[in-house]
């Protein structure tokens, strides 16, 4: 009797264990499926940053090779960029004005306002003339030399005749060639040399002023040609004498 008790007992607790596993096990699925679902959330938005990043580096990567190509670039590429595309447009507008049988530069003056056609003059005044005054030695030689070349006018006939009369190994001479005695210069030619100087000198006149002196400046010279010596070294290596100039004016100087 006792036995078959313990038997009963037995069976029911076994019952009860299963029932409680089942009963864990289904409230256990639903915190796995969540779990999985976060990973995967996670996962994709992982998945969406390294896609970013990539598409950040290469277009980083883009905007480098262009800045370098710039780089490479002149300095006025744009501005002649732009003056070759309107040169094309210019091109093209002239070309159908002439199939069109019209006047080009009279169509264009029409399309424009007073004040451009007044700023294009004053620009082309200035390229006939484009001697503003002293800035350079260099600049005033290569204005000069270019001065000098426009104004000459070659004569054909002269040419060839003292071709014929020097030969082409004295007209052409080189570094060997001993051409002493051998030109003759034209009184019309020195008249023209002596004329071009007197301009020269004319203008240099124009240029040329004397600077206002300042009484409150340093004097540090002897003489006006040891005033204009100083005044060079202080313009090329003033900024680095400075501190030494200042130490031994107080005395201070090691």
């Amino acid at each position: 009797m006792s036995n078959a008790g313990t038997s009963k007992s037995v069976q029911e607790d076994t019952q009860d264990a299963a029932e409680s596993s089942s009963s864990g096990n289904s409230e256990s699925l639903p915190g796995a499926s969540k779990t999985a679902n976060l990973k995967a959330e996670r996962m994709k938005k992982l998945k969406e940053l390294h896609l970013k990043r990539n598409e950040a580096r290469k277009l980083n990567h883009q905007e480098v090779q262009e800045e370098e190509r710039r780089a490479k670039l002149p300095t006025n590429y744009e501005a002649r960029k732009r003056r070759a595309e309107w040169i094309l447009e210019d091109e093209d507008r002239r070309t159908k004005c002439e199939a069109e049988g019209d006047d080009y530069d009279r169509v264009k003056l029409l399309n424009m306002q007073a004040d451009d056609l007044e700023r294009i003059n004053r620009l082309r005044a200035r390229k006939k003339n484009p001697d503003e005054g002293f800035s350079t030695y260099e600049a005033a030689t290569a204005r000069q030399y270019k001065r000098l070349v426009t104004n000459m006018k070659v004569d054909a006939r002269n040419y060839e005749e003292e071709k014929e009369a020097l030969g082409e190994e004295a007209f052409y001479a080189g570094k060997d060639t001993l051409i002493h005695g051998l030109h003759k210069d034209k009184p019309e030619n020195i008249d023209k040399m002596v004329q071009d100087l007197e301009k020269q000198i004319e203008r240099r006149e124009k240029y040329s002023r004397r600077r206002t002196h300042n009484d409150e400046a340093d004097i540090d010279y002897i003489n006006e040609r040891n005033m204009k010596f100083n005044k060079k070294l202080e313009r090329f290596y003033g900024q680095y004498t400075s501190e030494i100039k200042q130490n031994l004016e107080r005395g201070t100087a090691i």
